[in-house]
C-alpha cells in the first residue's frame, strides 16, 4: 500500500511529494498583521457569518496607506496650513472696510421768537445777508492743502477735493435739495458706511444714527420749494489726524437758502439757515477710491419749531408763520432723549475764520 500521506492517485507530476520546499518561508507576526484579510477565528465562525474572512483594518489615521502617499498628504497638510497662516498674518493685507453704525448724528431745531418776516425783494433775496457770504461753492473756502506728519500734500488735496464735491452734491444742489436726488451723495461714501446711508434715507429716524438730514440737506418737495436755486455759503475747514493711518478734515459752514411754499411761484420768500459741522476721515484705501467716511454731523437748522421732525427733511417755518419758544428743560426728565435739545434762532452772523 502506498504512504497514507500522498493523495490517491499519487504525487503530482514534478513535485516533491512533501512540504519541504515551503520550510524556507516563515510566516512570522509581523507577516501576518500587514496581510489585507484576516481569517475569522473559531468563534466568529459559530457565530453564523457568511464571511470565512473579514478585511483587516489598518491601525492609525492612514490605515494601510503607503508611505509615499501618507508623506504626500502631510506635505499637502503643511502647504495649507503655512498658506492660511500667512494669509490671515500677513501685514500687507488690505484691511476690510468698517461696517455697522459709523456717523453719529445731532439735530437742533432753532426756534424762531417772532413772526418769519419775508425778504423784501424777492428777485434779490440775500441782499440783508452779512458780508462774508459767498455763492455756492465759492464760500466754501476750502484751503491749500498741506502735508500732515503721516500724509503728503497730494493725499491732503484728493480728500478735500472729495470733501468739496460731497458739501456740493449733499446741500448745494438742488435736485438733492428738492427733487429727491440721494444717489450722487452715496457714491461717495465709503462702501462701509452705504448700508447705513441706504437705511437713513429709506427709514430716516432720530436714533442719532440713521437722520437723513445727517448725510444731507434736503426739503420736503410737497410742502417747500426753492426760490431759485442760488445758496449762500459761509464756513471753515480744518486738517488733521485721527492716527497715523486716518486723515480727518472738519467742516463748519453755514448755508442760507431762499424758500417759499411749494406750488407758489410768487409766494413770499423767506430765508432758511442751516449750520452743519461734519468730521470726515480718510484711510489709504479711501483715498485711492476716492470715498469718505462721515464720522459726526451736528446740524442746527431754523427757524424750525421746536419738537419738528427732522429726521427725513428739515422743516422750515416759512414767511407769516411763528412758533412757540423753547422750553426750559428738565434734566431729571428721562423721557425724552438727551439729545434732542432746541435752541431759539438769533441774527445771522459771520464769525472770524479759524483753523486751517
Amino acid at each position: 500500500m502506498g504512504d497514507p500521506r500522498e493523495p490517491p492517485e499519487g504525487a503530482p507530476e514534478g513535485g516533491s511529494g512533501s512540504d519541504d520546499e515551503f520550510r524556507s518561508v516563515v510566516f512570522d507576526e509581523s507577516f501576518v498583521r500587514a496581510a489585507r484579510i484576516q481569517e475569522l477565528s473559531a468563534r466568529e465562525r459559530l457565530g453564523g457569518t457568511y464571511r470565512a474572512t473579514r478585511p483587516r483594518v489598518g491601525f492609525g489615521p492612514f490605515g494601510t496607506l503607503p508611505r509615499q502617499a501618507v508623506a504626500l498628504l502631510l506635505v499637502v497638510f503643511l502647504a495649507f496650513a503655512a498658506a492660511v497662516y500667512f494669509g490671515v498674518s500677513s501685514p500687507h493685507r488690505q484691511a476690510a472696510p468698517p461696517y455697522g453704525n459709523q456717523l453719529t448724528t445731532g439735530l437742533v431745531a432753532l426756534s424762531p421768537t417772532a413772526v418769519v418776516a419775508a425778504v423784501a425783494d424777492p428777485s434779490d433775496p440775500f441782499a440783508g445777508l452779512p458780508a462774508g457770504y459767498a455763492e455756492g461753492a465759492t464760500g466754501l473756502a476750502l484751503p491749500a492743502g498741506a502735508a500732515t506728519a503721516h500724509f503728503t500734500r497730494t493725499d491732503v488735496n484728493r480728500a478735500l477735493s472729495v470733501v468739496q464735491r460731497y458739501l456740493t452734491a449733499s446741500a448745494l444742489a438742488p435736485a438733492t435739495l428738492v427733487e429727491g436726488e440721494t444717489g450722487e451723495v452715496r457714491t461717495l461714501v465709503t462702501p462701509g458706511e452705504q448700508e447705513q446711508y441706504d437705511q437713513s434715507v429709506n427709514s430716516p429716524r432720530d436714533d442719532q444714527h440713521h437722520a437723513a438730514t445727517g448725510w444731507l440737506v434736503r426739503f420736503d418737495p410737497g410742502q417747500v420749494a426753492l426760490a431759485g436755486d442760488a445758496v449762500r455759503t459761509a464756513g471753515t475747514v480744518r486738517i488733521g489726524e485721527a492716527d497715523s493711518g486716518t486723515l480727518e478734515v472738519t467742516t463748519d459752514h453755514t448755508f442760507v437758502y431762499a424758500v417759499r411754499a411749494a406750488g407758489t411761484a410768487d409766494g413770499p420768500v423767506s430765508l432758511f439757515s442751516v449750520r452743519r459741522e461734519l468730521r470726515f476721515a480718510f484711510d489709504r484705501a479711501d483715498l485711492g477710491a476716492d470715498r469718505l467716511r462721515l464720522v459726526d454731523a451736528v446740524v442746527q437748522a431754523g427757524p424750525t419749531a421746536c419738537g419738528a421732525s427732522m429726521s427725513g427733511y428739515l422743516q422750515p417755518l416759512l414767511a407769516g408763520s411763528t412758533a412757540a419758544a423753547p422750553k426750559a428743560v428738565d434734566p431729571g426728565d428721562r423721557s425724552r432723549p438727551a439729545w434732542q435739545v432746541c435752541g431759539v434762532l438769533g441774527p445771522l452772523t459771520v464769525p472770524p475764520a479759524t483753523g486751517r
